[in-house]
């Protein structure tokens, strides 16, 4: 059974170390983060602490994609669906558990077999989660940070992988018939689906 925390950003002591009980550190894990079915791949590369929690995770996540954090979103980690605590309240009758109260150094078992962040549920954006290495604690950053990644994150609400396609062979070509609707729809004539801006994403993860 993974260990049940409350986790935030601010790190406190626990009890057991104010009583000389030093509780070991949490790895440092190098995640890759490939949007499913996405051809050319969408995909990122991060560290992040492992005594994060899921709920932070979500957070990295959708800076480091670049996703607008507009909808529902859930994890799934072995066999089991993490989800804000507020879509977890009935957790028994769905099966969700609480992200913000497990931390990523409980589930690296779970994490190795099958690890999914899915976002918007309407577009089904689905991330494949690969857990490339486990490196010792304080051997990087104290805070997350993107190594690589490629291409641009599709647009909100642009109907998932065959709205993305659609609207790239739309929005690329101003002799589409429907270019101006799109580009209306989009608030821009032209999208680059290669560009990915690392320096800004990473002041972002760094301000977290």
């Amino acid at each position: 059974m993974p260990t049940i925390i409350k986790a935030d950003f601010t790190r406190k002591k626990t009890a057991g170390r104010q009583a000389g009980c030093e509780e070991k550190p949490a790895p440092i894990y190098q995640l890759k983060v490939s949007l499913a079915f996405s051809t050319p791949l969408v995909w990122r590369r991060i560290r992040v602490q492992g005594d994060i929690s899921l709920a932070q995770l979500h957070e990295i996540l959708q800076l480091s994609m670049g996703w607008s954090d507009l909808h529902a979103h859930r994890f799934l980690i072995g066999k089991v669906f993490y989800a804000p605590s507020a879509q977890s309240d009935n957790w028994l009758e769905t099966g969700e558990r609480s992200e913000s109260a497990y931390r990523l150094a409980a589930l690296e078992n779970d994490m190795k077999w099958c690890f999914t962040y899915i976002y918007d549920f309407g577009d089904g954006w689905e991330h494949q989660i690969e857990l490339e290495e486990s490196l010792p604690a304080g051997s990087g950053a104290n805070h997350p940070i993107l190594l690589a990644g490629e291409r641009a994150c599709p647009p909100e609400n642009v109907g998932g992988i065959p709205g993305y396609e659609e609207f790239l062979t739309i929005i690329n070509d101003p002799r589409h018939t429907h270019h101006k609707r799109m580009a209306a729809w989009y608030g821009a004539d032209r999208f680059d689906p290669e560009y990915l801006d690392m320096a800004r994403i990473n002041l972002a993860l760094q301000r977290l």
